[in-house]
């Protein structure tokens, strides 16, 4: 890509909120990792200088780099200035747009992103932005040869490119796939910042509005290749991990979904069937789980309820959300695994008419997963951009990771910096 004209290769958007600190961390590092053989010019942009300011010290007192803050950028601009936003993305090759709830504040960093000639790449994982901004952007985006690329964090990278590596991993055709994600955490427990809840209160409110986007759409159905995947129950116990589950209510169904889409009409590719699901332990962590998503799905319903919701994460969600954010410790000693069944053909094996043949699982490990594993997952998502545009698709346009991604080296970048790729088993049936 471009970036001769640019003076920022990267640049933060959002660099003060909960997660940005974690991502200008992140690219700090980066910007000094051995493998660099290139100077990595960036910037942090928002709206206050001395919150930015802040975030520079504190990364640069915790990575032990005192001259940081004097090495990276600082640019003034605002959700509601679209001049300004227009200005920061005049500067740089490629935006980070930490910046959420997105459905309230993505849309004017994607559009000054598409409208100055700049990549721009999110950590959301609320489906209805990300479908809307395709519908919106794609083919300005084609025109501008520029790649916006959503849901490259914790959701929705290791789904999106834990299918493509079963896919490329198993001696035949893959057909359908289902995993587990399961979030381990220390003795002082799981917390998530309330950011992520405010997305997931916001997005069930209002599932009409994607259901429409949806029928708007009128895509015509994905073929769908071997024997339909069968939907488990709401809680179902998995054998092979000893543990009961429940569906994964993310936005990883409807990523890998739209990548699973492009790469059969786009690169001919034969179709994965997905399902996505959590892991919650035994019996007792399913009763309070329960309780906590009924109360969930009945307070979002109404306007009172989002905001009791919104006023209160830390008493409807069971301490597991808070206004604070969990704490270093807590990161610290948090880590995920996401483990994947496939099922498929082997080699000249018909698709039709007879049962699958081949079993294969595989996993990602990695961090914990929101404020160590989405930055390095984001920062290396931007890098690939930079250094690996031949392995990108042909023309620019709205892209989930893995169809962007898939034929780069974002897995092998990501396995060095601790997010890793396994096979743990393959066999024929």
């Amino acid at each position: 890509m471009a970036t001769q004209q640019r003076p920022f290769h990267l640049v933060v958007f959002g660099a003060s909120g909960f997660t940005g600190q974690f991502v200008t961390e992140e690219v700090a590092r980066e910007q000094v990792s051995p493998e660099r053989n290139s100077y990595l010019p960036w910037a942090v942009a928002g709206r206050s200088r001395e919150k930015l300011q802040r975030v520079l010290e504190r990364a640069a007192m915790k990575l032990g780099r005192p001259t940081l803050s004097s090495e990276v950028g600082i640019i003034i601009c605002d959700i509601t200035n679209p001049a300004s936003l227009d200005e920061m993305a005049k500067q740089a090759t490629v935006v980070l747009s930490c910046v959420g709830p997105y459905r309230f504040y993505g849309e004017p960093v994607v559009k000054a992103c598409v409208e100055n000639g700049t990549s721009c790449i999110d950590i959301c994982g609320e489906p209805q932005f990300l479908e809307l901004m395709y519908w919106k952007y794609h083919e300005k985006a084609a025109e501008k040869g520029v790649y916006i690329i959503g849901s490259s964090g914790f959701d929705s990278i290791p789904a999106d490119l834990g299918v493509i590596y079963t896919k490329n991993k198993m001696n035949g055709t893959l057909t359908a796939v289902e995993s587990f994600l399961t979030i381990h955490s220390g003795p002082e427990g799981l917390c998530v910042h309330d950011g992520t809840w405010k997305s997931a209160v916001y997005g069930f409110g209002d599932q009409s509005s994607l259901k429409k986007l949806r029928n708007e759409a009128n895509l015509k159905p994905v073929p769908i290749v071997g024997p339909k995947l069968k939907r488990r129950w709401p809680i179902s116990y998995c054998r092979e991990l000893n543990s009961y589950s429940i569906p994964f209510l993310g936005a990883d169904v409807s990523v890998v979904k739209r990548t699973q889409r492009y790469l059969h009409e786009n690169l001919e590719q034969s179709p994965v069937q997905y399902a996505a699901y959590i892991t919650v332990g035994g019996i007792t962590s399913v009763i309070k789980l329960m309780f906590a998503g009924l109360f969930f799905l009945f307070f979002v319903r109404f306007s009172i309820g989002r905001q009791l919701l919104i006023k209160f994460p830390w008493l409807f969600s069971f301490g597991y959300f808070s206004k604070q954010g969990p704490t270093q410790r807590q990161i610290d000693a948090s880590s995920f695994t996401m483990t994947f069944f496939g099922q498929g053909y082997s080699q000249g094996f018909g698709t039709d008419k007879s049962k699958p043949n081949i079993r294969i699982c595989t996993q990602v490990k990695g961090p914990e997963a929101g404020y160590v594993a989405t930055p390095i997952a984001m920062v290396q998502a931007a890098m690939t951009l930079l250094n690996d545009a031949s392995d990108l698709p042909k023309a620019g346009g709205v892209f989930t990771p893995a169809a962007a991604f898939s034929r780069t080296k974002l897995i092998d970048r990501l396995t060095q910096r601790g997010i890793e790729f396994s096979v743990i088993s393959s066999s024929e049936i």
